[in-house]
């Protein structure tokens, strides 16, 4: 489990990249880079980072299932992962 404070932040984040988004998308329409750069830092959405929805773990996110590793075989082992099955062969 991440801590609260790395999750908090996250959503603190994204909040921001929504609020600029629309602004950011009409100044790079424009061309207008110096007033882009003078937005906030935390409102580009490269600054963003995957955490898995379950826990908030940052490593091994697959984007696909919206989770890390760890959460995805838990649960597709549990067959709650519409269409996942163990693979043998």
């Amino acid at each position: 489990m991440a801590r609260k404070a790395k999750i908090e932040r996250e959503k603190r984040l994204q909040r921001t990249v929504d609020r600029y988004a629309k602004l950011r998308n009409h100044l790079k329409a424009e061309h207008n880079y110096e007033a882009l750069s003078k937005l906030p830092r935390d409102a580009s959405p490269v600054r963003l980072h995957s955490r898995d929805e379950l826990d908030g773990r940052p490593h091994a996110f697959l984007r696909k299932f919206g989770m890390s590793r760890l959460n995805f075989r838990k649960l597709a082992h549990e067959g709650k992962i519409p269409g996942v099955k163990k693979a043998s062969w």
